[in-house]
């Protein structure tokens, strides 16, 4: 579903005004749905920064994601899913 996640994630970022936040957030711990369709989108436009995501669950120390700044959670780990998130702004 890569190539859809990276439509559904440019077309967010689209929608968001300038300065705006976009989570990108997946059930997955593949790295194609996660690091790799936020680098592609990152690559794409020179309108959109990653910013740190650790700051929306402070609680969890051990959750950092395969680009700096991401998140992944892991079922044996956070009991969760293998949930993965990336904050990304719309730059002005």
């Amino acid at each position: 579903l890569v190539v859809l996640q990276r439509a559904l994630l440019a077309t967010a970022l689209d929608s968001v005004r300038p300065g705006g936040v976009v989570v990108y957030a997946t059930c997955s711990p593949v790295l194609a749905e996660t690091r790799g369709v936020v680098e592609s989108v990152l690559a794409d436009r020179d309108d959109v920064l990653l910013e740190d995501a650790a700051p929306l669950i402070p609680e969890v120390s051990d959750a950092a994601g395969p680009l700096p700044g991401t998140l992944q959670l892991w079922p044996h780990r956070h009991r969760t899913d293998a949930m993965f998130m990336a904050l990304l702004r719309r730059t002005p």
